[in-house]
């Protein structure tokens, strides 16, 4: 797994930079207002403003919350699937590994 960003907790969101070949941008993940069930719970937001992805809450096995995270931007070759994991000093990381059929 890649480490492509650090965050820390907010009131009701996260801030934080996210590293990759490509992109360093400062973003914010911020709570979306749920339309349906499976609308995701945060939206992501680049520095400027661009909502560049998605998250959703989910329990690991080990029954850990994490935030399961989609992100888009022009710059990728597809869409970006990582993990929010928060660390024992509190604050997060965003793991991306490369989905195995590719």
């Amino acid at each position: 797994m890649s480490n492509i960003g650090s965050f820390t907790t907010l009131d009701d969101g996260f801030t934080g930079t996210l590293r990759t070949l490509t992109l360093q941008t400062k973003v914010a993940i911020v709570p979306n207002d749920k339309s349906s069930p499976n609308a995701p719970d945060y939206r992501i937001l680049a520095a400027d403003g661009y909502d560049i992805g998605a998250a959703w809450k989910k329990l690991s096995q080990a029954e850990r919350p994490y935030l399961s995270v989609s992100l888009d931007d022009p710059a990728f070759p597809a869409t970006v699937y990582a993990r929010l994991l928060e660390n024992d000093d509190g604050t997060h990381v965003l793991l991306w590994s490369r989905n195995k059929a590719e």
